[in-house]
């Protein structure tokens, strides 16, 4: 195919953007809450060459259209098969992370002969915490600051980027700051509020998962610890757990030669099952 189009395709959560590379099996990128498909650029770059590559911007998020509500995780799924749905292709590799790894497990789970193999990154299958009135109000206002660099940095970045990344690679910090910026805030609290704070539990859901699954953790992730991960992973039948050192929150995004690697061994080994 070569090049790369850009499709805008109609969802029932609104209008999502979406933008296809390469050629051959397709895998389907889901980003994390407040990024957008540019969070995948180094997995574009790399599975292009062997592989149909379809990065999206969440529901909301980057050049999607804006949220007007929350939305449920089934609402979410099914998102993103009305882009298979939409591009004619019966399946895909799934890579997700976070907000795409917790809905790539419910894909997996309720729709399972439309995946190949998947790959949760930073994913959690925990309901959200239980939030009272003042926290709710400040995760709102948070929401609001989230255009606002210096907030960003301050307090968005550490729960994202490993201490390690934020020490070595002020580029990712910049990176991740320019995306969460890009928000519409009002959009952005609708997926705030539907992914942290009506985030429900997914354990049991996922032990219906026949898919291969490969899950992957960070040892410096400050919003889903390890052991977190863990649960997730075995809730999953027959999923592989690899944990990452002096990673954060988006493996992909810190260390992608290394979880690039992870996925090209994991698809060579699973492809065809």
């Amino acid at each position: 195919m070569g090049g790369m189009a850009t499709h805008d395709i109609a969802t029932g959560l609104g209008a999502l953007q979406v933008h296809v590379s390469g050629s051959g099996e397709p895998i389907l990128l889901m980003p994390s809450l407040l990024t957008d498909h540019t969070l995948y650029a180094a997995q574009v770059a790399h599975f292009s060459a062997r592989y149909t590559t379809i990065a999206v911007d969440p529901p909301g998020q980057g050049r999607s259209e804006p949220l007007h509500s929350p939305f449920t995780f089934e609402a979410s799924a099914r998102a993103y098969v009305d882009v298979l749905d939409a591009l004619g292709l019966p399946w895909a590799h799934l890579v997700g992370n976070s907000w795409g790894a917790m809905i790539g497990g419910t894909i997996s789970a309720t729709f399972p002969d439309r995946v190949g193999c998947a790959v949760l990154l930073n994913g959690t299958a925990s309901e959200g915490p239980r939030w009272d009135r003042l926290q709710l109000a400040l995760a709102a206002r948070m929401t609001r600051l989230a255009g606002r660099p210096l907030f960003v940095r301050s307090t968005v970045v550490p729960r994202f980027l490993g201490k390690t990344t934020r020490r070595q690679r002020p580029d990712l910090v910049d990176g991740l700051v320019t995306m969460i910026t890009r928000n519409n805030a009002r959009s952005a609290s609708f997926a705030v509020e539907s992914l942290v704070v009506r985030r429900p539990d997914q354990h049991a859901l996922f032990g219906r998962i026949n898919t291969p699954t490969l899950v992957v953790a960070g040892r410096e992730d400050a919003s889903f610890p390890v052991a977190e991960v863990r649960r997730m992973a075995e809730a999953i039948p027959g999923s592989e757990l690899v944990v990452l050192d002096q990673v954060g929150h988006l493996a992909a995004y810190e260390a992608p030669d290394t979880v690039n690697t992870l996925i090209d061994d994991f698809l060579d080994r699973h492809r065809g099952q």
